[in-house]
C-alpha cells in the first residue's frame, strides 16, 4: 500500500480511520507523525513521508502527534494474514520475546540469523527487531503511566526499559514530553482512573481500539459457550478468563463496546502487562479489517444476507496455544457442551490452582507435561483419543510442536497431521483459533454442512469447499458466519 502514494495521501485527506494502523503519515514541517485519521489540517503533499510502522517514523526522527495519539492505534491486519517471516517476527514481537529474549531468541524461534532477519524487517516495515521492540515498550510505558498510580521507576521496568534513564530519554524522544507531564495531562483529560496498583502487582485498566464495525456481541456469543468453568466464565458483557504469563500468573475482564474493548488486566509483574494486551487483541480479533472483509464476502449471494446482519463479526483466536491445542483434542467428534465438560474435569484434576479464587475463576490451565501425565481416569473418553492427547501434550511439552504467534503455518499443520488421531479437522481448528489464520475452512465440520443445508446450498466437503475458494483470503470469518447462523 505505501507504494501508492496517491491513496495514502487520499486517506489522509479524507481521514479515514479505516486505514489507521495501516501506515503512518510522517510530517515533515512539524516533525511529527500522526495516524490517518488525524482531525489535523491535512498536510501539504510535499512535506508528506508515510511509513509502515510507528517504529519506522521514530527511527526517520518524527515524534508522536499529541493530538491523535498515533501508537494507540488497532493493530495491522497486515500481520494477521502474512505467514512469512516478517509476518511472523511482527507477531512474536508484540507479544514480547525481544524484551524476554533478546534479538537473538527471536531469530531462533524463527529458524534464522540475527543478520538476516533484521535485513527482512528493514526491508519491509523500516525498522528492525530492536526499534520495533522500543515502539511497543514506549507505548506500554504510556499506558502505565496514564492509568495507573504507579512510581515511574516500576512503570519503566514493568514496560520493559533496562534503565530509568533510558526510559525517560525514550519517552521524551517519542513523545516530546516528560513522564510527568503525560501524566498530568492524563488526569486533566480524565483519563482512566487508577486501577489499585501497588509497587509490584496491580490492576491496569485501558481501553483497546478497534477497527469499526465491530461485533463485540458475536464474540461473547460464541465464547460464552465454549467457557470452561474454573478458568473461563462470561459474566453478563463480560468475558473473564485466566492467563499463564512468561513471569507469572494473570486474570483478563475484557468488556466489547461498539468502537473498543474495555480491558481490565490483573497482573502479578507488570512486564507481562505487553503480552496480556496483545493476547487479549488475539483472542478477541482486534486488529482485523472488517471492511476488507464484508467487501469480499457480501459479493457472495450465500454469505451477504448474513454478513448484513452481523456487520463486523470477528474471528476469535486464543490467548494460549498450547491451551487450544489441548481443547481442539478433547473437542473431537463431541458437541461443544461435551467438549467443555472434558476440558473443565482436566483443569479440577491437574490445573494450577489460583492463590485465592475469583468468581467462577479458580485455576490455571494445565501445563502439557502435566496434560500428558494425567491420569487415563480423568479423561472420560476413548483410549485412542487420550493415547492421541498425551502425545500432542508430550509434543507441546518439550517444544518439537509449537503453537504460537511465530509458528509457521503449512509446518505445523504437517507436525499434527503427522500424529495419529489429528486429522485435517483438528489441524484446521487449531490453525484457526490457535495461529489466528484469517484463511481456514472446515468442509467437513458437522456445523458448517448444518448451516450449508439450511441456506440451500450443497454442503457435501468437496462442493463447500470449492465455493469457499471464492472467499479466500478471509474464509475463517465466511466460516464463523456459517457458525452463528444456526444459533
Amino acid at each position: 500500500m505505501l507504494q501508492d502514494f496517491e491513496r495514502c495521501y487520499r486517506a489522509v485527506q479524507a481521514k479515514d480511520a479505516r486505514f489507521d494502523g495501516w501506515f503512518f503519515t510522517g510530517v515533515t514541517s512539524t516533525g511529527i507523525y500522526c495516524r490517518p485519521s488525524c482531525p489535523a489540517i491535512t498536510p501539504k503533499r510535499a512535506n508528506v513521508r508515510f511509513y509502515p510502522t510507528a517504529a519506522a517514523a521514530q527511527l526517520a526522527g518524527f515524534r508522536a502527534c499529541k493530538r491523535c495519539r498515533p501508537d494507540a492505534t488497532p493493530g495491522s491486519p497486515e500481520w494477521n494474514l502474512r505467514a512469512d517471516v516478517v509476518g511472523r517476527a511482527m507477531r512474536l514481537i508484540a507479544d514480547g520475546v525481544v524484551d524476554r529474549d533478546g534479538v537473538r531468541g527471536l531469530a531462533e524461534r524463527l529458524g534464522y540469523s540475527e543478520r538476516h532477519l533484521h535485513r527482512q524487517l528493514v526491508a519491509e516495515v523500516g525498522a528492525g527487531p530492536i526499534a520495533l521492540a522500543r515502539a511497543q515498550r514506549a507505548q506500554t510505558a504510556r499506558v502505565l503511566i496514564e492509568t495507573t498510580d504507579l512510581p515511574f521507576a516500576h512503570v519503566a521496568f514493568g514496560a520493559g526499559f533496562a534503565s530509568i534513564r533510558q526510559f525517560n530519554d525514550t519517552v521524551r524522544e517519542v513523545f516530546a514530553t516528560t513522564p510527568t507531564e503525560l501524566r498530568v495531562k492524563a488526569s486533566r483529560r480524565g483519563a482512566d482512573a487508577p486501577g489499585d496498583t501497588g509497587a509490584a502487582t496491580g490492576t491496569v485498566r485501558l481501553r483497546l481500539p478497534v477497527r469499526q464495525p465491530f461485533d463485540g456481541d458475536g464474540l461473547l456469543a460464541f465464547l460464552g459457550p465454549r467457557a470452561v468453568p474454573g478458568i473461563e466464565e462470561v459474566d453478563g458483557g463480560t468475558y473473564r478468563r485466566t492467563l499463564r504469563l512468561p513471569h507469572g500468573p494473570a486474570l483478563i475482564a475484557l468488556t466489547p463496546a461498539p468502537d473498543h474493548v474495555r480491558c481490565a488486566v490483573r497482573l502479578s509483574d507488570l512486564r507481562d502487562l505487553a503480552s496480556a494486551v496483545q493476547r487479549s487483541r488475539r483472542l478477541m480479533d482486534l486488529d482485523a479489517d472488517p471492511v476488507a472483509v464484508s467487501d469480499l464476502l457480501e459479493a457472495d449471494e450465500l454469505l451477504a444476507p448474513l454478513v448484513a446482519k452481523s456487520p463486523g463479526r470477528r474471528s476469535p483466536g486464543h490467548v494460549d496455544g498450547a491451551e487450544l491445542a489441548v481443547r481442539a483434542v478433547l473437542g473431537q467428534q463431541v458437541s461443544v457442551v461435551a467438549a467443555r465438560t472434558h476440558t473443565a474435569r482436566l483443569v479440577r484434576a491437574v490445573g494450577t490452582p489460583l492463590p485465592a479464587r475469583d468468581g467462577g475463576l479458580s485455576h490455571l490451565f494445565p501445563k502439557p507435561a502435566a496434560v500428558a501425565e494425567a491420569d487415563p481416569a480423568v479423561l472420560a473418553m476413548p483410549e485412542s483419543r487420550r493415547r492421541t492427547l498425551r502425545v500432542l501434550a508430550g509434543r507441546l511439552d518439550d517444544g518439537s510442536i509449537s503453537v504460537d504467534a511465530g509458528a509457521d503455518r503449512a509446518a505445523l499443520e504437517e507436525q499434527l497431521t503427522a500424529l495419529p488421531g489429528i486429522g485435517p479437522w483438528t489441524a484446521g481448528y487449531i490453525a484457526l483459533r490457535g495461529l489466528g489464520d484469517p484463511d481456514v475452512f472446515l468442509p467437513g465440520d458437522l456445523g458448517v454442512r448444518r448451516a450449508l443445508e439450511r441456506l440451500g446450498a450443497p454442503a457435501d466437503p468437496a462442493a463447500a469447499a470449492g465455493r469457499a475458494q471464492s472467499w479466500r483470503p478471509w474464509r475463517s470469518y465466511a466460516l464463523h458466519h456459517l457458525w452463528a447462523s444456526l444459533a
